[in-house]
């Protein structure tokens, strides 16, 4: 399968899809593409904008991933709003969703928290996980534990100190070899290795099916 991995980070969604596939990464800072790329050699990664790459090369892929950044979205908004932090939800997540449902053929994802606002959630329909939200076009997986849903932040959102760094060292990375980023954050911007895997094997069940099918046909 030809796969793009949007929004990639150091590719925790990505960490037990194993090195049989053709997978493009794209991460837009440097720094955390550096990790990615020390991890995942056999990828293809891209520095760059992954919200206009999905839109230049969508057609290119068999399966796409995309993870848009959720700090804007999440319902800490809420309580940050209180204290006086105002801002407004970045609309990359909702231009994906949309351009993504009316054009691409392809499987894919689009991976996000459950929003602190409710009229714009509406579009589209998301799939509930735990608290988090899958717009796809295929069905994703039930039966998950809650702690293998989602980013890291909200595994350990409720944990302080070295109970949260100890539980983000469950997940298998080791960041200590690098400098110049934000390690904590880093890691609990991660998407949890194990609803990664589900989503792909999930995915790459329909598209092997898919192949079956069209190859019926041309044989007929």
């Amino acid at each position: 399968m030809k796969i793009l991995n949007l929004y990639c980070g150091i590719g925790g969604n990505r960490k037990l899809w194993g090195n049989s596939d053709e997978i493009t990464a794209v991460e837009l800072n440097p720094k955390i593409a550096e990790i990615y790329a020390d991890l995942w050699p056999n990828d293809r990664l891209i520095i760059g904008d992954a919200h206009q790459y999905l839109l230049d090369h969508y057609h290119e892929y068999d399966f796409i991933w995309t993870s848009p950044p959720c700090q804007s979205h999440s319902q800490t908004n809420s309580f940050l709003h209180a204290q006086g932090v105002r801002r407004y939800p970045k609309m990359e997540l909702w231009q994906e969703i949309i351009f993504l449902e009316t054009f691409c053929k392809c499987k894919w994802v689009v991976e996000n928290v459950k929003p602190y606002y409710s009229s714009i959630a509406r579009i589209g329909t998301p799939q509930k996980r735990g608290r988090h939200w899958f717009w796809a076009n295929f069905h994703i997986p039930h039966g998950l534990k809650s702690h293998s849903i989602g980013r890291m932040a909200m595994i350990t959102g409720g944990m302080r100190g070295d109970d949260r760094n100890s539980e983000m060292e469950k997940f298998g990375f080791d960041l200590s070899p690098y400098t110049g980023i934000n390690k904590e954050k880093t890691l609990r911007n991660c998407v949890t290795p194990e609803i990664g895997l589900a989503i792909l094997q999930a995915a790459k069940e329909i598209h092997k099916e898919n192949q079956k099918t069209t190859g019926t046909l041309f044989d007929l």
